[in-house]
């Protein structure tokens, strides 16, 4: 297990990992116990990777990871970091057992064990795997900030699949238990790290653009900004080892059970959903905020759009540039594209490119070079969960950390109450509430169902 450093606000302490002064001593003695030669006879029958001999990463340098809420999206994630060799998945909780066995079956094939343990209670989990430093969590947008909050209490460094807040409240609970109790937190906005979008940020930054003055979000082309209401009809309640129906339902409110929602009929519903515009803005929003230098910030003037989606909605950030949303494709092609444009130039990027589209061959001369100079300036990895277990050993912020997460998601969220109350808005970041906008404001928050408070 790990011994934490440092933490990303100097004025919350980071906390010791119970065990941690045990796993060193061991190390210690076994590399001392080998040096002796003769005098300890043991040290002869360890095997080489308990040292951390013949490029083996040794039990204390190692990351204990667990999942939570792993399915198909977050089995996408775990098969990116169950070949870092410095990371064991040793248990995953979820509150379908086929999702369970489906992850244990994954991880032991990997291993060539049997050694995944599997749980069904959130609760059990965290209470009992002291042994884990860090949790991938994959749920439904529902459970996000919940399970974070609730995995960083337990003292375990987080990564979260996004969209990583259900509210603006959501976002700080997460912001606050971070800093409190000393953790790493990564949310899943992956293209932060990856070399397209780099380039696009670096073209941005460095002023090859001239004077930015309008950026371009996708959201997503499904669903609507406006969510339904109402519940899918009620069916017969699976055992609770199959589907535990009240640890999915986690905080939302009691609704009947239905198959549908746990093969992802969920999306659309106001009570698990972030909507069209929470479903790819989650990535792209902080994609150009990062890009612009509103990372810790919101924006803060909303247009109202006369439509379901919100395509076509500016959103102003105090710096004067406007962030456009589009839902179609004519700015990009492919998925959760970012378009940046200025008065000496634009860069257009999303999923699938080979090289960013730019309004002047000339701007991609040294494309490599801006990826490399942005590395040797960052000390990032173009490797998302590389950059979150990297931040797990040294301590220092992830490149998606909560500050980050939160001021994105309340663009994100600020961007849904503009819609669902279909009027302009006013936002002031610092305060994190709506100038002059009591029904606005109330909406920033919802209630959360007992026991699954934060």
């Amino acid at each position: 297990m790990l011994r934490p450093k440092k933490t990303f606000s100097d004025s919350y302490p980071s906390p010791s990992l119970t065990g941690s002064p045990a796993l060193l001593n061991r190390r210690q003695f076994l590399q001392r116990a080998l040096l002796a030669g003769g005098a300890v006879a043991a040290p002869c029958l360890v095997p080489g990777r308990v040292l951390g001999l013949n490029g083996a990463v040794p039990p204390s340098e190692r990351i204990v990871l667990g999942g939570i809420g792993i399915g198909g999206r977050g089995s996408g994630v775990l098969r990116w970091m169950l070949p870092e060799k410095d990371v064991q998945f040793v248990a995953v909780c979820d509150a379908k057992k086929s999702q369970r066995e489906a992850v244990k079956r994954l991880v032991d094939e990997k291993y060539g064990n049997k050694d995944c343990a599997t749980y069904r209670d959130l609760r059990e989990f965290l209470a009992v795997r002291t042994d884990i430093d860090a949790v991938l969590i994959a749920t439904g947008d529902r459970w996000h900030a919940l399970a974070s909050v609730l995995a960083m209490r337990a003292g375990k460094d987080v990564y979260s699949e996004k969209p990583s807040s259900m509210t603006i409240a959501e976002g700080r609970a997460v912001v606050e238990t971070a800093r409190r109790y000393g953790r790493i937190y990564q949310t899943g906005t992956q293209r932060l790290s990856e070399g397209n979008f780099t380039v696009a940020n670096e073209l941005l930054r460095t002023g090859r653009l001239g004077k930015v003055h309008t950026v371009r979000a996708h959201i997503a082309p499904w669903d609507a900004a406006e969510m339904k209401h109402d519940w899918l009809p009620a069916e017969p309640e699976p055992p609770k080892e199959e589907v535990d129906w009240d640890q999915w339902l986690g905080p939302c409110p009691w609704r009947p059970y239905n198959s549908a929602y746990t093969r992802g009929g969920w999306r659309g519903y106001y009570d698990f959903h972030t909507s069209c515009i929470g479903e790819w803005g989650a990535h792209t929003f902080a994609q150009c905020q990062v890009a612009i230098g509103a990372a810790n910030t919101a924006g803060i003037h909303y247009s109202y759009v006369n439509n379901e989606t919100g395509d076509g909605m500016v959103i102003r950030f105090a710096n004067g540039i406007n962030m456009v949303l589009s839902r179609g494709d004519k700015w990009w092609h492919g998925s959760c594209g970012v378009r940046f444009e200025g008065t000496e130039g634009w860069v257009s990027v999303a999923d699938g490119y080979k090289r960013p589209e730019v309004s002047s061959p000339a701007l991609l001369a040294d494309s490599s070079k801006l990826v490399n100079d942005y590395m040797a300036r960052t000390q990032r990895p173009m490797s998302h969960v590389r950059d979150f277990f990297n931040c797990i050993k040294s301590r220092r912020p992830t490149v998606s950390n909560p500050e980050m997460m939160h001021f994105s998601m309340s663009t994100v969220h600020a961007a849904n109450i503009c819609m669902w109350l279909k009027r302009d808005m006013r936002y002031d970041p610092d305060r994190e509430e709506f100038i002059g906008d009591p029904e606005a404001n109330r909406l920033r928050a919802r209630a959360m169902r007992e026991p699954w408070i934060i």
